[in-house]
């Protein structure tokens, strides 16, 4: 199986690194939507409302790139999948939803900086995670790179950072949910070898649609926005973060490895601070430029790391 797995390896390329930016910039625009989104509804009927949508226009799509694209990979990509991978499926569902109700729980009981800096461990979780259940190994400039990664990702919301017992339950909470992340990148990447991003991600937001119903039922007043503008708010998260976005990330882990993935969504943050400039005419200070600055150097590090460019080849060692 290794074997096959490893011809189906496709060697990165500059558009490849080109369509991760421009997935990170998609993504960024996360924050704003949602923030915008809960002038009218909660976050979890936020994220439900999301998921629904991007479940039926990402069928959609898979239907029609079907319908239209007759290739080899399109119609593998219609058979059923074998027990193991849907319960692998089914997991993913649910580790990805966990983790973004670990994330919303946290804002609520910590600091958006406390919460932030947790939620930006996750690529130490996913090398340790990859170690662990992948036997994936990563070189000391790739360990390098995370680690300066890490320190610039911190840096943006260092100043807002408080200490004390009683945001304990909301930094664990943080945490949790980066543990979670970690994990549900690395089930996307063992799985996108087998499926298109277009199907994994289909599957993950039905069964996290589901999966939220009843939390939206016991927390939120209402399931759905009333306003016009919301539900173009919402239908552009959905489309743009979860369709677009995701769907470019997912793709191209089978060119970039989860950690490495991982490492460069550390500049999530910086953008959505510009994107909350440009729009809520927020602070932008000198510290989240350097902070940027050094969250790159620490990309280029991991990035010229033959490792983070191989990851079905590591496997295959």
């Amino acid at each position: 199986m290794l074997a096959s797995i490893t011809e189906e390896y496709i060697p990165p390329s500059k558009g490849s690194f080109l369509s991760l930016f421009i997935a990170l910039i998609a993504l960024s625009c996360a924050a704003i939507f949602i923030k915008l989104s809960e002038r009218e509804i909660g976050p979890v009927a936020t994220v439900f409302n999301r998921l629904w949508i991007a479940a039926i226009v990402l069928r959609v799509w898979h239907w029609i790139s079907i319908s239209i694209i007759q290739s080899p990979e399109q119609q593998h990509d219609q058979r059923v999948p074998e027990k193991s991978e849907v319960l692998l499926l089914v997991l993913v569902g649910i580790i990805g939803t966990a983790s973004v109700i670990f994330w919303a729980l946290s804002l609520t009981q910590t600091s958006v900086a406390n919460s932030t800096l947790m939620r930006n461990l996750s690529p130490i979780f996913t090398c340790l995670q990859g170690w662990l259940f992948f036997r994936q190994r990563f070189q000391t400039q790739f360990i390098l790179g995370m680690f300066l990664a890490l320190i610039g990702a911190s840096l943006i919301g260092i100043g807002d950072f408080k200490i004390g017992i009683e945001h304990l339950i909301g930094d664990g909470l943080g945490l949790l949910a980066a543990i979670f992340y970690a994990l549900n990148l690395l089930i996307l990447e063992h799985l996108r070898s087998k499926f298109s991003a277009v199907r994994l991600l289909c599957w993950r937001c039905a069964i996290g649609a589901l999966i939220l119903i009843p939390f939206v039922w016991l927390t939120e007043d209402k399931f759905f926005p009333c306003s016009l503008d919301s539900w173009l708010i919402i239908l552009a998260l959905a489309i743009i973060c979860q369709c677009f976005g995701q769907c470019v990330l997912v793709h191209q882990l089978k060119q970039f490895s989860s950690s490495f993935i991982a490492i460069f969504l550390l500049l999530e943050p910086t953008c959505t601070a510009i994107f909350a400039k440009l729009i809520f005419a927020e602070a932008l200070s000198a510290l989240n430029l350097v902070a940027f600055v050094i969250v790159l150097v620490g990309i280029f590090f991991a990035k010229t790391c033959e490792k983070s460019e191989h990851p079905i080849l590591q496997k295959a060692e």
